[in-house]
């Protein structure tokens, strides 16, 4: 009889694993017929003012859109997207009895995960609520790490992780720990919650790799500030990123530990390929190599796998810390930015408005023989998008000043910007599309949406660009096998105008 239950247990698992594998078949010959290269714009919806749509989720079981709405509330609105081409504004999420924030929301099976930062003090400890998508009814409080700033479902629905970014206030008298909080669905949402203590006796390595920890405490832990979440499609492993610390962690989910710290590095702006204009006061827009250094400094990530290497995206925007207490940033322009008189002799000129004098510096870097001038200029974001290996953290491809150019060509770079960030790009998401690796890029102040081919990950195809509402916040991709028309459907929420854009590709 055991033989039997034993013999009935291993049909079970493959008839399982079979239904799998003829799902993703399934999948894989539904996204064949799509063309990446053909998204359009096929509905909008507007919920509100600057600070309505940042970040949105899809629940493929009710068919409804959740998307934060903090413009002069505090809701989760909800969306009937089971007629994308026509979505409607059906419900709200009231959050207010939470006592907290909503800074993200995620979905699995039902399931509405929303990541809230403490009120009145988002130093205290942050929670995640999770509401059934069909109700709104409360399934499950947790208490998480200080300022949750993303939210995320494991694709097996087993974790939801949190990205707790633990800032300061303002006068840095309190700074919490930055962290990760795990969440185990299945054993009834017991969390657990690390920090990056163990790694505080690398410090020295890391920073010589372009790793930053600047605060008035240099404080390891309290200064390393997570940002954004991907979780690996096995479920197996997570990348966060340390945007404010120009760096990234790889999670082993099993253990939950870290097992990785990756610091970036920097960016060469004195070569040809990586020119940019870095003035919004010299009548125009002129491409130049600079002797200047940049930190990628991430805010999302992405992942993906080809020929059985992981790999994990970035939209490297930058971020300084401007606090009462700490401010690590400084025009060149400034009195107080000295310039080496042997590293650039025509101090004079580059400090100009017309030259490099309004280009935002960070003035806790540059000084490396300690003598109170800047040796090196190091600026933040890359301006680009960055692939790299995901295992050892090293880059594979940068997009160096392409997302600048194109943006040029399409009529949509903001000259304004160029001191600062330029486009910024801000979200990425990679997707699978029949057997092509598909990667959705926005661009916060371009208000663009770039799509590449990454099934080369040393050479990305660009494919598409497409205009977005204001300010694009959230990137959501709904696959074709999950979308309510089979079709894969792109969703934009930008927080400047409170709109959510929907996209969707031709057949070919």
């Amino acid at each position: 009889m055991k033989k039997f239950g034993l013999l009935l247990g291993v049909l079970f698992l493959l008839s399982a694993c079979e239904n799998e594998i003829n799902l993703e078949d399934e999948n894989s010959k539904i996204g064949k017929n799509e063309n990446p290269s053909s998204f359009k714009e096929i509905s909008t919806i507007k919920i509100g003012g600057t600070g309505a749509a940042e970040i949105s989720a899809y629940d493929e079981v009710s068919k409804k859109l959740f998307t934060v709405n903090n413009n002069s509330t505090n809701r989760i609105d909800v969306i009937d997207l089971s007629n994308p081409s026509l979505p409607v504004l059906i419900a709200s999420i009231d959050l207010t009895p939470f006592n907290g924030s909503s800074n993200s929301v995620a979905t699995y099976d039902g399931k509405l995960a929303v990541a809230l930062e403490s009120k009145p003090n988002k130093q205290d400890a942050g929670k995640v609520v999770i509401f059934s998508t069909s109700n709104y009814e409360v399934i499950k409080q947790i208490t998480v790490g200080a300022l949750p700033d993303m939210i995320a479902f494991s694709p097996n629905g087993k974790y939801i992780l949190t990205a707790n970014e633990g800032e300061p206030n303002d006068d840095y008298s309190i700074d919490p720990d930055g962290s990760v909080s795990i969440i185990d669905v299945n054993s009834d949402y017991t969390v657990s919650t690390i920090n990056f203590a163990a790694f505080s006796n690398q410090i020295s390595g890391l920073r010589a790799k372009g790793f930053r920890i600047a605060s008035p405490t240099n404080n390891f832990t309290a200064d390393i500030e997570p940002e954004y979440i991907t979780i690996s499609s096995d479920s197996k492993t997570a990348w966060v990123t340390l945007q404010e610390n120009n760096g990234v962690a790889k999670i082993d989910l099993a253990s939950k530990t870290i097992t990785n710290l990756f610091p970036l590095g920097f960016k060469d702006y004195s070569l040809t390929e990586n020119a940019i204009d870095i003035s919004d006061k010299d009548g125009g827009i002129s491409k130049n190599t600079w002797n200047l250094k940049g930190m990628f400094q991430p805010d999302a990530i992405s992942n993906f796998k080809i020929n059985n290497i992981p790999y994990f995206v970035t939209a490297n925007e930058g971020d300084a810390r401007e606090y009462s207490g700490f401010v690590d940033v400084k025009r060149i322009s400034s009195s107080s930015v000295i310039l080496d008189p042997l590293i650039f002799p025509n101090a004079a000129i580059l400090k100009a408005e017309t030259s490099m004098g309004r280009l935002n510096i960070n003035t806790k870097m540059g000084d490396t023989d300690g003598d109170g001038d800047f040796d090196e200029l190091v600026s933040f974001g890359a301006r680009s998008f960055s692939i790299w290996n995901g295992n050892t953290g090293q880059i594979v491809f940068d997009s160096k000043n392409e997302l600048d150019s194109k943006a040029l060509e399409f009529g949509v770079y903001d000259d304004n910007r160029s001191d600062d960030k330029s486009v910024e790009p801000e979200s990425v998401v990679v997707a699978k599309m029949g057997d092509k690796s598909i990667l959705f890029v926005g661009l916060e102040r371009a208000d663009a949406l770039m799509i590449y081919d990454v099934s080369n990950p040393s050479a990305p195809k660009f494919l598409q660009i497409l205009k977005t509402g204001d300010a694009p916040e959230g990137l959501l991709f709904i696959p074709a096998y999950k979308s309510p028309t089979k079709r894969s459907l792109v969703v934009v929420s930008s927080e400047g105008d409170g709109t959510v854009k929907i996209f969707q590709p031709d057949l070919n």
